[in-house]
């Protein structure tokens, strides 16, 4: 499953990095249907994202019914982002089933 979306980088009192980007409503949807079988626990997704020229490996984190994806510092740095950033985001998500 492939995801593209666009959103605002913010800042939330969480894991390091601290930096993350919300998906859309819909997709956090599709990707709460998929969930069970891609988590690998707590309900955090592996994906694979892209901003502009950088990839990274991460993890999906849920939170009040959507996902975020954290901006790893490297990919700040790469990409010379920071919050309230607005970019465009693809993941990738390894789906078993399909």
């Amino acid at each position: 499953m492939t995801i593209e979306f666009e959103g605002v980088i913010f800042h939330w009192r969480g894991p390091a990095p601290f930096l993350f980007v919300a998906i859309p409503e819909e997709p956090s949807l599709d990707l709460k249907a998929i969930s069970a079988r891609v988590t690998y626990g707590w309900g955090v997704i592996p994906v694979r994202a892209r901003i502009g020229e950088t990839e990274w490996k991460t993890s999906l984190f849920p939170k009040e019914g959507r996902y975020l994806v954290p901006i790893k510092k490297s990919v700040q740095q790469a990409e010379h982002l920071g919050e309230g950033d607005y970019v465009s985001i693809r993941i990738e998500i390894d789906d078993p089933e399909g």
